[in-house]
């Protein structure tokens, strides 16, 4: 079974929701909306820029990118 919709799909957006509900969500108890919007978009910026990842061979996924773009601009 290969194409649109596997289970194999999900793996990484599961894998960033758990983080965010274990490392955020779940340590706050947001009083508002607009307090948990602004939680939240702040650990994404740090998910992001500044917590390695080991899949990532402990880079950034901002640093993973980069490293990514650059190398498609030295086979081009």
């Amino acid at each position: 079974m290969d194409g649109r919709g596997r289970w194999i799909d999900n793996r990484f957006i599961e894998r960033l929701w758990r983080s965010l509900k274990y490392e955020c969500v779940y340590l706050h108890a947001f009083e508002t909306g607009s307090e948990a919007r602004r939680e939240i978009g702040s650990w994404i910026s740090y998910y992001n820029a500044e917590r390695p990842h080991s899949s990532l061979r402990d880079a950034t996924p901002n640093e993973a990118y980069a490293m990514s773009r650059a190398d498609e601009k030295l086979a081009a």
